[in-house]
């Protein structure tokens, strides 16, 4: 039984202030809730500043991670409440405001992204948890007069082994947060080393998922100040452009502020109103010329060509001897593969509220980087960055899209000149037009097989846009990307010799971090590689795996994927005709993942997806049931992308503006999706947000080429139905 349905079968639920005050914060917390009515009478101490404690036992537990569906606040919430000895049904989970404290021990970041929050803070989480639970047990020796050696803690509770007296954590905990009578330790023992998990790896219910159910959810496009007004941006339709002269103000509007590269609409009524005005606005624009002509799909494509051909190139890998295996393959095989830009096109479009004054500034945002967002808020203002309070709201997707803070910019910008607390929401159709996209690539791989089919040569040259190039241009090195090359480099098939080169290609189109970032692109290459090996080599595609894969122990966790997939799809029995079953696996963010992929044919002819069997590991699940649903996610992510997704450019113009051109994966096309989770005792907790979309567009290539005989080099494929598209 899934969370929806355990959390749809369970009592009626209460309501809930979703927000609450924390003393030891002096900022705002946005809060998850739990069923039951809020007491007046309840009165709460804050144990450590993750850990607050209610008299009626009660427990809310911050969790720093940026909640955007993918269920980390009630993950990260879950490890350190598997240390602290909790009711799970007790908990709640909030998130903090963005203050230095709240940053991660390990790398000094609060950011979302990456699939890295579970697998940076597993440990410190555990040792908060720890804290806090021996200072509860030094809380009971005063309040009971025994021994701490007496002590244990269990389900809130502290209970003397000598005398069976207890005292739940609602009384102790305002003499552990008391530092006059209660110290932190220095090294409180993590428990779980010793006796294994008792709340890990159980799926629990997520306490933020009864707010979606019943409406309480407060994403940043519900937040509601008062005195705000409401603004739509209309940014310049030509990266680079900027504005020649502020339009007048329209009638109805507030006022109208020139941004540079963008002019919003101020209005006192609503946003829709706000939404009309900026449609309407007649802008004059001062446009780059060479930047419109370079912003050109036709022209982007020339390019790529061209440095294919003729570079410049940076060795990302070279193994072995790459020209001597391949002059001694007995077969090779040559593909040019051309994947496109996309977008992130979250569901809920970009948003922020802020409010500047004099000597403050506050901002309500969807963000996956809460630093950031208060540094640029700083920077704007001219305010130290102590006056600057940001509140992370809960987000309608992220995907990487609301790791940027130009919305947020825009946003205290408006603020900051009109004077009172304004929310800016975006149309969807400046979503489309101002994305920063996953970047496209041209990949020319040749691969060599000897007369037995093992691969002896596998030379792959990448040319595209480079993220880090934008946002971390010190992280390029020796002009290799390694967000461009992951999925490309250090495969673990055995390969005689393997070579890989990249070119950094310039152009006007920004890009970003996107769901899984090379992974999603180079993964569908490699895979889609290894299969038409396999064919050539007269080989069964898993057969062919497993062979390259070998008997290396550091490969053990892809055979188990691969054989364990295999089993749930019965890879090998016979299909209906018109059907067919293809197969890859990526190793990303720590986790293992491999899919099967069945497409059938429908009575018009049109292939479609009917299934998809995934098995992955992720070493430690914490919650099982979110690792499914992250995975069934992913899969329908990447599926819809390989069969459509795609941003193109005329003469400086995005061509897809809206849902009616840019076609996503709706409940008509989704296939029915099986997922099995793997734990790997001893292993260090794998990401979950990302690894499961890679292998799932090349395995419905290979699946593809199985009915077919057809190779796709091209995305988006253009399969599926019945969807046609169209609407928001």
């Amino acid at each position: 039984m899934n969370a929806i349905n355990r959390l749809l079968a369970s009592p009626k639920l209460g309501r809930r202030s979703l927000f609450a005050g924390a003393a030891a914060t002096g900022g705002l917390m946005v809060g998850f809730g739990r069923p039951g009515k809020a007491n007046a009478t309840v009165t709460t101490a804050t144990v450590n500043i993750w850990v607050v404690i209610g008299s009626d036992n009660s427990v809310q537990i911050f969790s720093a991670g940026a909640e955007m569906g993918q269920g980390i606040l009630s993950g990260m919430a879950q490890v350190l409440a598997e240390e602290l000895k909790v009711d799970w049904t007790k908990v709640t989970t909030a998130q903090p405001d963005a203050l230095p404290q709240y940053d991660n021990p390990v790398n000094h970041r609060r950011s979302t992204g990456g699939s890295n929050n579970i697998r940076s803070w597993f440990n410190p989480l555990l040792k908060i948890g720890a804290t806090a639970r021996e200072m509860l047990i030094a809380a009971a020796a005063i309040y009971l007069g025994e021994p701490a050696t007496n002590l244990s803690a269990s389900m809130g509770v502290v209970t003397s082994s000598a005398t069976g007296r207890s005292a739940p954590y609602g009384v102790l905990a305002p003499i552990a947060a008391d530092p006059a009578q209660v110290t932190a330790p220095a090294n409180a023992p993590i428990l779980s080393a010793t006796n294994g998990y008792s709340l890990i790896g159980q799926s629990v219910i997520r306490p933020d998922i009864r707010l979606k159910v019943n409406g309480q959810a407060k994403f940043g496009i519900d937040v509601q100040v008062p005195g705000m007004a409401f603004a739509a941006i209309k940014n310049c339709p030509i990266y680079g452009g900027t504005v020649a002269t502020t339009p007048a103000l329209p009638t109805g509007a507030l006022a109208v502020v020139n941004l540079g590269t963008a002019v919003a609409v101020v209005s006192t009524e609503s946003t829709w109103k706000a939404f009309q005005l900026a449609r309407n606005l007649s802008v004059s624009w001062t446009y780059p010329s060479a930047v419109a002509k370079a912003q050109d799909s036709a022209a982007i494509n020339t390019l790529a060509n061209k440095m294919m051909t003729s570079g410049p190139v940076s060795v990302a890998e070279s193994i072995g001897d790459p020209v001597g295996g391949m002059a001694s393959a007995a077969q090779t095989f040559t593909r040019t593969f051309s994947l496109p830009y996309t977008a992130h096109a979250t569901m809920e479009v970009l948003n922020c509220t802020a409010s500047v004054t004099a000597t403050s500034c506050e901002v309500w945002a969807p963000t996956q980087s809460p630093d950031a967002c208060r540094a640029v808020a700083a920077s704007i203002t001219g305010l130290p960055i102590t006056a600057v309070t940001v509140h992370s709201m809960f987000m309608g997707g992220g995907l990487g899209r609301k790791g940027e803070t130009d919305y947020v910019a825009q946003a205290v910008q408006i603020a900051k000149q009109v004077g009172i607390p304004v929310k800016l929401t975006w149309r969807r159709e400046e979503d489309f037009s101002h994305d920063f996209y996953r970047p496209m690539m041209l990949s020319k791989l040749t691969v060599g097989l000897d007369a037995q089919g093992n691969i002896v040569g596998w030379n792959n040259r990448l040319i595209s846009p480079s993220i880090l190039a934008r946002v971390f241009p010190t992280f390029v090195v020796n002009g290799i990307d390694s967000q461009s090359v992951d999925g490309a480099v250090q495969l673990p098939y055995a390969m005689g010799s393997r070579y890989v080169d990249y070119g950094i290609l310039t152009t006007p189109v920004p890009v970003g971090f996107w769901r899984s970032v090379g992974n999603s692109l180079n993964t569908f290459v490699v895979e889609s590689a290894i299969d038409d090996a396999a064919a050539l080599a007269g080989m069964d595609p898993l057969a062919y795996r497993l062979k390259l894969l070998g008997n290396d122990p550091a490969n053990a966790r892809m055979v188990n994927v691969l054989q364990t997939a295999a089993t749930m799809a019965g890879w090998g029995t016979p299909l209906p005709a018109g059907s067919a079953r293809g197969i890859a696996c990526r190793l990303s963010f720590g986790t293992y993942v491999a899919q099967v992929v069945q497409v059938g044919t429908l009575s018009t002819g049109q292939v479609v997806v009917t299934r998809v069997d995934c098995a992955v590991d992720c070493g430690v699940a914490v919650n099982p049931d979110s690792v499914a649903a992250q995975a069934q996610g992913a899969i329908n992510q990447g599926l819809g992308t390989v069969m459509w997704g795609k941003i193109t450019w005329s003469q400086g113009q995005t061509q897809q503006q809206n849902f009616d051109s840019f076609r996503m994966m709706r409940m008509a096309d989704a296939p029915v999706i099986n997922v099995q989770v793997i734990t790997t005792p001893g292993a260090a907790p794998g990401g979950l947000g990302e690894p499961c979309l890679p292998p799932a567009g090349p395995a419905l290539a290979n699946a593809y080429f199985a009915l077919t005989g057809k190779r796709v080099t091209t995305l988006p494929m253009g399969i599926g139905g019945p969807n046609t598209g169209g609407g928001d």
